[in-house]
């Protein structure tokens, strides 16, 4: 009895060793792990600021890229607004990315989403993926790949190398929960599309500071 113990522990502790790399791309839940970005000087320093209350709202429209405290990352169906709060000193504010939506091109407003939804798919735009292997020559003219075989897959990055990329929009999200002032941080929208197609771009806060709405494009 004892060792059929040992057994399905040891066979748990191999299962969690094997799945752990996986987890965190999967996404961890919202607000842990995150310690944002370091607020500027003053808010005029944001491309748009608006009062909400006692509480400035200011930021800068990332589009896909994301201005990560380590290194950009970018995203295909996400795009980033780097956000920042000042208030009075020692003024806290609870804080949560679901207080902030984004209205493009006058359409419907898109809500926040978790950071570990923006974090799945991105990449780091200076990866360069390797050369997929050559096929053993066949002798052809075609030089060796037989006519109307499939293009080469691209290979993806390692999963270790996608982990770092989403570890990097972790430590940039805007903290969330109860913070003291000034604060700033990577809010993240799901939207497609080329950012020149994005002609008008508008954040919207309404949280415990009070409502704004700052034109960022």
């Amino acid at each position: 009895m004892r060792y059929s113990e040992v057994v399905c522990k040891a066979a748990g502790i191999i299962a969690v060793c094997v799945a752990a790399p996986l987890v965190f791309a999967q996404g961890p839940e919202p607000g842990k792990e995150t310690s944002g970005l370091v607020p500027r000087a003053k808010p005029t320093e944001y491309q748009a600021q608006a009062k909400a209350g006692k509480v400035t709202i200011a930021a800068d429209f990332s589009g896909h890229g994301f201005p990560t405290v380590d290194a950009p990352v970018s995203s295909e169906n996400f795009v980033a607004v780097e956000v920042a709060l000042y208030g009075p000193e020692g003024t806290k504010l609870k804080i949560e990315a679901g207080q902030f939506s984004l209205k493009i091109n006058g359409k419907k407003p898109i809500e926040a989403q978790p950071w570990g939804l923006a974090a799945k798919e991105v990449k780091d735009p200076e990866w360069i993926p390797p050369e997929p292997a050559k096929e053993k020559g066949s002798g052809l003219s075609t030089g060796g790949k037989e006519p109307g075989a499939p293009p080469p897959v691209t290979p993806k990055p390692p999963v270790e190398l996608l982990r770092t990329w989403q570890q990097r929009v972790g430590r940039s999200a805007l903290a969330e929960g109860e913070r003291t002032l000034p604060i700033a941080g990577l809010v993240f929208f799901q939207a497609r599309g080329k950012l020149e197609s994005m002609k008008t771009v508008e954040l919207v806060y309404e949280g415990p500071g009070g409502k704004a709405t700052l034109q960022l494009q």
